[in-house]
Formats: C-alpha cells, structure tokens, sequence
C-alpha cells in the first residue's frame, strides 16, 4: 500500500530520514555492522566500544566530573570530548534509533568556541565546561524541532506553525545548561503521550547500562495543558551520584527561580548532605550517630515484582542490614490534550496505549477541583502515616501522587541462573498472572536491577546523600 505525501506516515518517514542524514558518512555503520547488532543482546560496552578509537575509548569511559577536570585543565579539548560523543551516539542511533533530534553539528560548533573561550581567558566558562548533554524531546532547542514524538509538531513550535517560534524558543533550562558551559548534542526519543521525562549527562546511556536517576521535584517541572495539579518533573541521569549532584548543584546556582515562576526557591542545601553523610562511616556501616531506616516496598499487591527486582531488593534490604540500619519494610481532561497534537497529522494513538488514552468527556472543574484538594489531603494523611512509623517495621510509599524525592541506583544485573521463575508462585489477580507469564529469564539475563529510594518532598539532597551511602555498603559487600 502505497503512503500518500501528506499522510502522518510520510510526514514521519521524512522525518527519520533527515535525521539520519545529519550523521557524517565516517561515522556510519555498514552492513555487516547492522546485520551483528541484531544478533547481539548487550549492544552498550565492547560492542558499541570496538567502532572507537582509543582517544575516544578514554574519553567517554570517564565519569563526568573527571571529564570536566581534564577540561579545565587541558587534558583534552571540548572538541575532542564533543566528537567521542557525537560519534558514540552516531553509533548508538544506527543500531537502535534513539535519537529524535542530532545536533552535532551544532555541538562540534559550541565546543570550538568553548576553546576559543579558553584560550582567550585561561579559564573555562562554568561548572560544565565541555560537558556533553543529551536531552528528552521535550525540552527546546534553538534550530530545532522539539516534537516529543507527536508527529503533528515536526517543523513548529508545539503544533503552532508561527515563524517567530518555529526553532526560536529556548527552554529555560537549556538556557541554563549552556550559561554553565554544557554542549548539547542530541535529543533522545520520547514517546509520544509518556508521563515522564529527563534530561541527561549522557556518559552514560551510549557505554553502560549502569545508571543513576535524581528526580528534581524541589527544582523544575514541566507543565502539560490539562495536567497541572500533577506536572512531570525534570530528572538528571549519569553514571555516578557525583555526576548528578554536579549538574544539579551547577543548575540551581543559576538560581532558576528567578525566571520561571514554576520553580520553587529552593537552593542546594549542603548542610542537609553532611548531616546525613554523617550517619555512616565511607563504607556505609552506620556509626556511633543514627542509622539509617528504610522501609522497603515489597509489592503493591496488584502485580508482583519479576524474580531480579525481588532479589535486588533483598541485597540492598540484607546490606543495610548487615552495615547497622535498620530495615522497616491521572487524566484530568480526558486525554484531549494528546488527542489534540496527534490529531494535528492524523495520527493514531499507539496500540498500548488505545485504551488507556481513549478520549473522553473533560471532567468538570469542581471534579477536578475536589480531586486536588482530595490529592492534598492524601498528602497529609500520608505524611501523617509516615510519621508514624518511626517505631514500626514496615511502611510503603505512593511516590507518584505524593510528588516525593527520588534517587534511582543500579544494584546488580538479572541471572538467568539464579533469578528463574517460581513454579509455586501463585498470582495474585489477572494481571498478575499475565505479568509472571511475560517472565523469561533468557531474555532478562544481563539486565541492569536497579532500586528506587524515596524520600519525603523536597528532600532531593538527603536522598542524594542517602542514595551514597546505600552504594557505598552495596559496593564495600562486592569487595
């Protein structure tokens, strides 16, 4: 069947296509190089490492607060960082189409002028000079798209196609991010209608399947018409907890506040790091001060967790254990808004998500009003809850609704010798079921585990801070 020029599916092949061509001929992939990709499970580490030389192997292996340290002090220019990147992603793109948006060339722009910079001033311009930035389509860019996957907004500005917008607006935070010396070179895909987004410091996705996530409640939200009571919320993704407290303490010294009104006043506060930090020695064993206590959310009775996740939350809860801590275990307006940018190209809502996002009748303001203020009081009763279980042994979290500060760290990888399926195991509902039968440990094996540590709103540094000392007694059990 042949594709009518106009249809959404046209509109979209196109699009691919001109991202694609944005990928220098030295850096693509041939055939054979394609045809093995699909062959291979675990595409991040040697494989994606063996297309680089070794001046880019050193590169992109550092963390980036190293990276940032030879930077400034001239181990190796912002270009020679910029092109290890851009070509990493290049790479990563021709074997599993991860990028929405490539921005090399501007990328490979930025960081001459970074060095020129240097040069000139012998000093580097802020706290990520160099620093490589990737960013989730939704968050805009100057020249270009911002599409979040709708195909409707390819060539405007959010669906408007008005010349003073279309490639000219710049997102507060991206502002941010290149006032402190970062370069930004490339968008990473969105699906269209996702409830979640990030941005990221990506020496990390395209080398490591390792990660850590800080979510940002305290600093920046995203509003999203329809969707304001409970707005997404910006994340910081890298491949260490000193990668995110560099960008994140580097973003709130712009003190954002001052621009969007959306972001609260809230600055880094240091002191809350050190009295937390202060629990426990640098292996994470508590010491002569309060240890630690954290509750540990085992299931939420609707579906159970697969096998890795399970024994991934046994080591952390055994390993803090073991250290001296103490263990205690919406569409508000009726999906039109994503009906409506879909229905700028016609097209169709995917089919995971057919149902979910039928469109419906708005709810009426004073549902929506009461809604809120029966979110507000879930909040206090729930904080109420909290409170109260600081003699208990158990309690869980409803981290969503609650908007609470969370820290995501990798805990180990899925054995398909050791987390197999429990015979005995009996579900809990029908979804359940369904969930337990989509288990295959094979295809799991070698999946990155990782735990969600969750404290109250707000409170992103001593998560920040709680997160280093579970990793530290995760790490000092491996040794």
């Amino acid at each position: 069947m042949s594709v009518h020029q106009n249809s959404w599916e046209a509109k979209a092949k196109a699009k691919v296509a001109e991202t694609n061509s944005k990928i220098p001929a030295e850096w693509r992939l041939n055939q054979s190089s394609l045809d093995n990709a699909k062959k291979i499970k675990k595409l991040s580490g040697p494989f994606i490492e063996s297309f680089l030389n070794d001046e880019e192997l050193s590169i992109i292996r550092n963390d980036s607060t190293l990276l940032v340290e030879k930077v400034k002090t001239s181990e190796y220019t912002a270009l020679q960082v910029a092109q290890a990147f851009c070509k990493t992603a290049a790479i990563a793109h021709q074997i599993n189409n991860c990028l929405h948006e490539i921005l090399f060339e501007q990328a490979l722009q930025r960081a001459k002028e970074l060095d020129e910079y240097y040069k000139s001033h012998g000093s580097t311009i802020g706290p990520l000079h160099g620093l490589p930035v990737s960013l989730k389509d939704q968050f805009h860019v100057k020249d270009a798209d911002t599409t979040m996957g709708y195909v409707g907004w390819i060539g405007t500005y959010e669906g408007d196609k008005s010349l003073e917008k279309v490639h000219k607006v710049e997102s507060q935070i991206v502002k941010e991010l290149l006032s402190l010396g970062a370069i930004l070179y490339c968008k990473v895909i969105f699906t269209s209608h996702s409830m979640s987004l990030s941005y990221r410091d990506v020496a990390n996705s395209v080398k490591k399947t390792i990660f850590f996530l800080l979510l940002l409640n305290a600093a920046y939200s995203v509003q999203n018409p329809g969707q304001t009571t409970y707005p997404s919320t910006v994340g910081v993704l890298g491949t260490s907890l000193d990668a995110l407290k560099l960008v994140t303490t580097s973003l709130l010294s712009t003190k954002p506040w001052l621009h969007d009104p959306w972001v609260t006043n809230i600055p880094w506060r240091q002191d809350i790091v050190d009295d937390v930090l202060a629990r426990a020695s640098s292996d994470g064993s508590a010491n002569e001060q309060v240890p630690l206590k954290l509750g540990v959310f085992w299931t939420n009775r609707v579906v159970g967790p697969h096998p890795p996740i399970v024994r991934g939350l046994r080591m952390v809860s055994e390993t803090l254990q073991k250290a001296g801590h103490k263990d205690a275990f919406l569409k508000a307006d009726g999906a039109r808004d994503i009906h409506m940018q879909l229905d700028l190209s016609g097209e169709p809502l995917i089919p995971q998500l057919r149902e979910k996002f039928q469109l419906r009748i708005p709810m009426p303001l004073f549902a929506y009003q009461d809604l809120t203020i029966h979110g507000r009081d879930y909040e206090a009763a729930y904080s109420d809850y909290w409170n109260s279980t600081v003699n208990q042994d158990a309690y869980t979290q409803c981290i969503n609704l609650l908007n609470y500060s969370v820290c995501v760290i990798p805990v180990s990888t899925a054995n398909k010798d050791i987390d197999i399926f429990d015979k005995g195991y009996r579900p809990l509902n029908e979804t359940d079921r369904k969930n337990w039968e989509a288990y295959d440990p094979d295809i799991y094996d070698g999946a990155p585990i990782g735990v969600q540590i969750v404290a109250r709103k707000y409170e992103e540094e001593k998560i920040w801070a709680i997160a280093k000392i579970v990793t530290a007694a995760l790490n000092a059990r491996v040794s």
